[in-house]
């Protein structure tokens, strides 16, 4: 045994011990624990620091009290999402979300052939696929993978019952598969505000910021409507998911459509975050 292996398998111990605990605990109370440990935590990280940077940059016309305590929330919001992981049939099966919008994309019959949809880290997004089960088609997502393998793969399972089409690892033969499951008319849902080094810089917050062009490239060479997916967080673990539609232009020139889709999405999840600034991931390179 290699001593990555000797890690990775520790890592995973570690990773299963935290899981037994949080599942054996009821939902609000694992979820109120994970967000107090983080926000007493993450602070003395630099992550935080990371997370004020962006914070000003993004909300100059804030105090410096205002976006601390943004960033606090932040961390209890990602503790909470933290927990809710091991919790997520509970979720699902007992009446904790709402949806707003949903039901009348389905009665339109827009999204029956085929949708992308594109939430952000916001509220806890790993429900945000639970839009296509309510529209009553089949999700394909893609995620990044986890370095440990051991524990990519007991994430992946408990991610599995939101994305009976499979959960893809960003790869090159992941793209053809994501295309082909919308053209056969399935729901491609995947988080579309991470920086995308190979992407766009559109604007994001006043500032250019490198963006994944993959969805509205799909949502335009496949004719299939592009959707943002908000998931809003309420108290004692309640949620609701709401959707709009993104515009995606089908002039002559394709690449065009794609470039000014791709602003259009950003755009939409920059004002979802604007309306919750206290529940998304601050902390990450969005910017570079």
């Amino acid at each position: 045994m290699s001593l990555r292996d000797l890690q990775y398998r520790l890592e995973y111990a570690v990773f299963c011990a935290v899981a037994w605990i949080a599942a054996s605990l009821p939902v609000e109370t694992a979820s109120n624990v994970s967000a107090a440990l983080w926000g007493w935590i993450a602070p003395l990280l630099k992550r935080h620091r990371r997370a004020l940077r962006h914070l000003e940059l993004a909300f100059p016309e804030k105090t410096e009290s205002e976006r601390s305590a943004i960033a606090l929330a932040m961390w209890r919001n990602l503790g909470r999402v933290f927990a809710e992981a091991f919790h997520l049939d509970a979720i699902l099966d007992s009446g904790r979300i709402t949806f707003d919008g949903v039901e009348e994309m389905a009665a339109s019959g827009l999204a029956e052939h085929g949708i992308v949809g594109c939430s952000a880290h916001l509220g806890n997004w790993e429900i945000a696929a639970s839009l296509a089960e309510k529209l009553g088609i089949e999700a394909l997502g893609i995620y990044q993978r986890i370095k440990n393998p051991h524990v990519d793969a007991r994430v992946r399972a408990m991610r599995a019952r939101l994305y009976p089409a499979g959960l893809l690892p960003k790869e090159p033969a992941t793209g053809l598969k994501a295309i082909r499951h919308v053209r056969n008319g399935g729901a491609l849902v995947m988080l579309a505000d991470l920086r995308d080094r190979n992407g766009l810089p559109v604007p994001f917050f006043g500032a250019p910021a490198p963006s994944t062009t993959f969805p509205a490239m799909v949502a335009r060479t496949q004719d299939k409507p592009l959707v943002a997916v908000q998931v809003i967080r309420h108290p004692d673990v309640r949620f609701t998911i709401r959707v709009s539609l993104v515009d995606v232009p089908r002039t002559g020139d394709r690449d065009a459509d794609i470039r000014v889709a791709t602003a259009n999405l950003e755009k939409m999840l920059e004002g979802f975050i604007r309306q919750q600034p206290d529940q998304w991931m601050w902390a990450h390179r969005r910017w570079g």
